[in-house]
């Protein structure tokens, strides 16, 4: 029992630190972009992958968590994959329109389904898939404006979509049968990921803004800005992995989802921007999808509960009725022994 409720005592953590640290970040990168003209977004991710290493790096030097050894190549292409992900979204939102992206994002989650489902054998109920079209339709309802498609954009969202999945599902995977923890394993890759996108970064945001990250004059508070948003992004690593290691991939999207309805909400009340009853329409339908989503989740994972409990009894039972039919045998035994000795 200790050990389950110091586990849920993680899980909410995680989840509190998660959507804390994001809804910060997109505040402040929000400002730092649109308030300020540093538009070099790619850039800045690759920034934060190697703030959040040295970060990390200084802390296994402090010994404040051991570092384990991973095959190498399994992080390199894990780091890769995660690294080119970012880039494909950033790219998708370049090529298509606001509303677009965010079926993009929204699509996610039923495709990530559609993975488990297929490859891991994973079941969800018919209730957690309502609760899920609750909580998109939803999003949907508070954030897409308008659907204007073209072919590359379709190609590099679908891309996007593929990567995203697959890295967060690996992501989850290589924590359980590895056996390594979420700053493990975020340590080991990190530097991957933001060598993918250092390299790549200035071209993505040339290509998308028409600016050079190199060219670009760097004023304090920018800097003061970038520095924060840095700072704030190893929170932000460090509990996705953990979110996605301690719950599912699946979960992790639902968590994204209530990230955008607080970032909405925040945006209308800090920054002042444009809010329509759609968008709070949407929010409250979002809300109620997790909320859904949520709840059954526990109810399924309290019948996996008993269900493992009653097998487990079950298995005990098994195991020690051969014991108690020992006595009798070594009785009978016993009694074969004394009864030869005596003749």
């Amino acid at each position: 029992m200790g050990e389950m409720s110091s586990f849920q005592l993680g899980v909410i953590g995680a989840l509190f630190l998660s959507v804390a640290s994001s809804v910060s970040i997109v505040i402040c990168n929000k400002a730092l972009m649109s308030n300020l003209g540093f538009p070099f977004a790619t850039t800045l991710t690759s920034w934060h992958l190697i703030v959040t290493f040295c970060t990390l790096h200084a802390a296994q030097r402090f010994h404040l968590f051991d570092a384990k050894a991973i095959d190498m190549k399994t992080v390199m292409l894990f780091g890769i994959l995660n690294g080119v992900s970012i880039g494909l979204l950033n790219l998708s939102l370049g090529f298509n329109s606001i509303g677009f992206y965010q079926m993009t994002k929204l699509a996610i989650i039923p495709f990530t389904v559609l993975l488990e489902t297929l490859f891991l054998k994973k079941q969800f109920s018919q209730k957690i898939k309502l609760s899920l079209l609750v909580l998109l339709g939803g999003v949907a309802i508070a954030s897409v404006t308008d659907l204007q498609l073209n072919f590359v954009g379709t190609i590099l969202s679908l891309l996007a979509i593929v990567t995203t999945c697959v890295g967060q599902i690996l992501t989850n995977t290589i924590q359980k049968r590895l056996n390594v923890s979420s700053t493990q394993l975020l340590y080991q890759s990190a530097p991957f990921q933001a060598a993918i996108l250092f390299v790549s970064g200035p071209f993505v945001d040339h290509f998308l803004t028409k600016k050079n990250v190199f060219a670009y004059k760097y004023s304090s508070i920018v800097l003061a800005f970038i520095i924060l948003s840095c700072i704030i992004s190893v929170s932000v690593n460090f509990s996705t992995f953990m979110v996605i290691g301690k719950t599912s991939p699946v979960t992790y999207q639902v968590l994204g989802h209530l990230k955008t309805c607080l970032v909405l909400a925040f945006g209308y009340t800090l920054l002042h921007d444009p809010f329509t009853i759609k968008n709070i329409i949407g929010i409250l339908v979002a809300i109620i999808g997790m909320g859904l989503y949520s709840y059954f989740c526990v109810q399924d994972n309290k019948k996996k509960q008993s269900v493992d409990l009653s097998l487990a009894s079950q298995m005990k039972d098994k195991d020690s009725t051969p014991l108690l039919g020992m006595p009798d045998k070594e009785g009978h035994e016993s009694k074969k022994s004394t009864k030869v000795s005596l003749v």
